[in-house]
C-alpha cells in the first residue's frame, strides 16, 4: 500500500505542504501515549462531481471526540470540510480515503496538553477487504470496558486491541476477527461494526461497548427506508455461528461479506442475503444514485 509519493500533498497546521516536508514534534502525547483522535473519510466520484460522504456526521464526531478528550480543537466543521475538498483537488483526488489526525501538543505528563496540531492526509484506497467473502473468528482480546475510555471517541489508543486481535485472526489463518466486550458479548470486528441476518431479521451489537459508526447508522437509516427488520441486540457468540448471513460495515470496509465464523460457512449465499440489499443501496447511496430500484 502506498499512502504518499514525493509529489503528495498534506495540510498540517493551516499550510498544505508536501508530506516529505511535514513534521510533529517526538514528545506529542499523540505518540507517547496515543492521546490523539482521528477520522476516515471517503470521497467519491459521484454523477454530481467529487463529493465527500457525510462529511458533517465526521467532523462533528472529531470535533466531540476532541471535547472528550479534552484536547483543544479549534476548527470548524465548514472549515474542515472546505480543506478536505482542498486537499483532494491538490493531490488530484475524486474517490479517495481522507484521514484528519488530531495530534497532542508536547506533553510528557498524564494532564491534556495545552495545545494540539491537526493533519488531513489523503491516499487511494480500495475496499479494506477487496470484494472476496470475508473468513472470521472470535478473538481472545476485548473492547475495554467503556467506563475506561470514552467509547463514542475515535481515539488513537483505541486501536491497539484492534492490532492485536487482527494479528492474532491472521497467525490463525483468518482474515478478521470479531471482537467480545468485557461481558462476553459480540462487540465489533477491529476497525468495523458487524450486523447479521437470522430468519429474515438483521440483528447488531447497541451503543454502549462500541464505537457507533457512520456507516453503521447509514445501515440503520437503508434499513428504515427500506423497511428490512433490524433489531439491536446483545449478541452471544455462538449466535453468530448459526447465522444466515453477516457483514461489516465501515468508511474503510463499506459493506463486506462475511463467508465464514470460527469456519461455520453462513447459509445464505451473499447475492440472496438482506446485507445484499443493504451493500447495493450503500453503494447508489454514495454514488448520488437513487436505491429505489432494489427489490426486496
Amino acid at each position: 500500500m502506498e499512502y504518499y509519493n514525493e509529489d503528495s500533498i498534506v495540510f498540517l497546521d493551516g499550510q498544505f505542504i508536501k508530506v516529505k516536508d511535514a513534521s510533529v514534534s517526538l514528545f506529542s502525547q499523540t505518540l507517547h501515549y496515543g492521546h490523539g483522535v482521528f477520522e476516515g473519510i471517503r470521497s467519491y466520484q459521484t454523477i454530481h462531481g467529487t463529493k465527500i460522504f457525510k462529511p458533517y456526521e465526521h467532523f462533528e464526531r472529531l470535533i466531540q471526540s476532541c471535547k472528550l478528550l479534552n484536547i483543544p480543537f479549534n476548527y470548524s466543521f465548514e472549515e474542515l470540510t472546505q480543506l478536505s475538498y482542498q486537499l483532494l483537488e491538490k493531490n488530484n483526488f475524486s474517490s479517495a480515503y481522507i484521514r484528519p489526525l488530531v495530534i497532542s501538543g508536547e506533553n510528557m505528563t498524564l494532564t491534556s496538553s495545552r495545545e494540539s496540531s491537526l493533519m488531513i492526509t489523503a491516499w487511494n484506497w480500495k475496499k479494506y477487504f477487496s470484494n472476496k467473502e470475508v473468513s472470521v473468528c472470535i478473538s481472545s482480546i476485548q473492547r475495554p470496558n467503556p467506563k475506561s475510555i470514552n467509547a463514542e471517541a475515535k481515539v488513537c489508543g483505541h486501536y491497539v486491541s484492534s492490532i492485536m486481535a487482527t494479528n492474532e485472526a491472521r497467525q490463525r489463518g483468518f482474515d478478521e476477527a470479531l471482537i467480545l466486550d468485557a461481558d462476553g458479548f459480540i462487540a465489533e470486528g477491529s476497525a468495523a461494526n458487524f450486523f447479521y441476518e437470522k430468519n429474515g431479521v438483521l440483528y447488531t451489537p447497541p451503543k454502549g461497548n462500541i464505537l457507533p459508526g457512520i456507516t453503521r447508522q447509514t445501515v440503520i437509516e437503508i434499513c428504515r427506508e427500506m423497511e428490512l427488520p433490524l433489531k439491536e441486540k446483545w449478541i452471544k457468540p455462538e449466535e453468530v455461528l448459526e447465522a444466515d448471513s453477516a457483514f461489516f460495515c465501515g468508511t474503510a470496509a463499506e459493506i463486506s461479506a462475511i463467508g465464514s465464523i470460527e469456519k461455520h460457512p453462513v447459509y445464505k449465499p451473499w447475492q440472496s442475503s438482506l446485507g445484499y440489499i443493504v451493500q447495493q443501496a450503500y453503494t447508489n447511496m454514495v454514488m448520488e444514485k437513487s436505491f429505489a430500484y432494489v427489490i426486496v
